[in-house]
């Protein structure tokens, strides 16, 4: 049979051996299991005991000092307690370890099983806990998670762009940026939503608003503002809602959704709007100091800067093979790198982000992420699929030979 490992032992016996002169670990072991033999007849001879599997491997660390030796003896048990408390006394008998006089003293029996029990009681408390802190969903929780759940599900296309199941049915439609607008509309039962996906307003878009009474549901950003001017360039727009200032169409709530398309205006209201807040600034420049030679010379260099592809080329090449990302501000310093499948959280994180460096290939997905979060370059290691860049500058490997 095996010997018996320490991690199956009910008990473990410490023992400390010191002896007047320098001695080595068999010869501890011979003196163990030589001078007990016997002693306690054969039930509890170690030999047999360890045969059987009831003693372990006896463990010992010998360390020597000054012309002594000392030692640390450990003996797992799986006997009782009674017949373990026999086979510690029985260690103190010993007087020779190999040539030289020896004592050896217990330190203590250590019960293995009581560390066993304080584990299982903490475990178990932090297992009720978790139980407790999470609870029993209510059934209204139950049934809005089942309703979600549909109505994400029940998002479709319209000629290759992602809408709600009733775009065609309902006399109005609510035109939004991207495809997890759509969700987030289909989620709060919003099915008349069509999404404008890409810098360019698709023709079946345009002719669409010409039969629908449209509302441009827009982000809350610099960004949002930019999609309008774009769609009322060449939709028929009736009515512009917008999100919450800093939040995009995604991030609203229920109620951010509904208060929002409650507060929508007529587009004529808006462009209105629009041309007071331009005579306005109009009227600020007029008042505002004659530039300076330098800082119009500042301004001509700022504008006329183009991406640094000798920088982007060694980023890339640093990337190579890692399957990770960079983003980077517009003086070239790397802001974070990150695994790809992070490149979406990061991109939130790091608002401020100039461009992205990726190991992995360009696709429509990556641009349309990259418009919506204002990112100027990306730079990959070729196109997986036809883009449209919209006004992002995009490099691969090839622009770099």
């Amino acid at each position: 049979m095996a010997k018996l490992a320490q991690n199956f032992a009910k008990y473990l016996i410490h023992a400390k051996m010191q002896a007047k002169g320098l001695v080595e670990r068999p010869d501890v072991i011979g003196a163990v299991f030589g001078q007990t033999e016997g002693l306690l007849g054969s039930d509890l001879d170690l030999r047999e005991l360890q045969r059987t599997g009831r003693i372990g491997r006896i463990e010992v660390d010998v360390k020597s000092n000054k012309g002594r030796a000392f030692a640390d003896i450990i003996i797992p048990s799986s006997l009782d307690a009674a017949e373990t408390s026999l086979i510690a006394a029985s260690l103190e008998t010993i007087e020779k370890v190999g040539p030289c006089d020896a004592t050896i003293e217990v330190s203590n029996v250590e019960d293995v099983r009581s560390q066993k029990r304080k584990y299982v009681i903490d475990r178990a408390k932090s297992i009720l806990a978790a139980m407790m802190e999470a609870g029993v969903p209510d059934s209204q929780t139950l049934s809005e998670s089942i309703k979600e759940s549909v109505r994400t599900a029940e998002i479709t296309t319209y000629k290759g762009l992602s809408c709600g199941p009733d775009i065609m049915t309902s006399d109005e439609i609510i035109i939004v940026e991207g495809r997890a607008d759509v969700i987030n509309l289909l989620k709060n039962g919003i099915r008349n939503v069509v999404a404008s996906e890409g810098s360019k307003v698709p023709d079946a878009l345009i002719e669409l608003t010409k039969e629908k009474i449209t509302t441009a549901f827009l982000d809350g950003d610099r960004g949002g503002e930019l999609d309008l001017k774009k769609l009322m360039t060449v939709a028929e727009i009736e009515y512009i809602a917008h999100a919450e200032e800093g939040k995009e169409v995604e991030e609203l709530t229920k109620k951010q959704i509904f208060k929002a398309l409650r507060e929508k205006v007529p587009v004529d209201q808006a462009r209105a709007e629009a041309k007071r807040e331009s005579m306005s600034r109009n009227v600020s420049e007029r008042a505002r100091p004659p530039v300076q030679d330098s800082e119009v010379e500042e301004q001509a260099e700022e504008a006329s800067s183009s991406p640094d592809k000798e920088a982007f080329r060694i980023l890339l090449e640093e990337l190579t093979g890692t399957r990770a990302a960079y983003l980077v501000d517009r003086s070239m310093q790397v802001m974070t790198k990150v695994p790809l499948s992070e490149l979406s959280n990061a991109l939130d994180e790091y608002q401020r982000a100039y461009g992205i460096v990726f190991d992995g290939k360009v696709n429509q997905s990556l641009v349309d992420m990259a418009i919506q979060r204002k990112i100027a370059v990306i730079v990959g290691t070729g196109y997986k699929e036809r883009v449209t860049k919209g006004n992002i500058t995009i490099f691969t490997e090839e622009d770099f030979v």
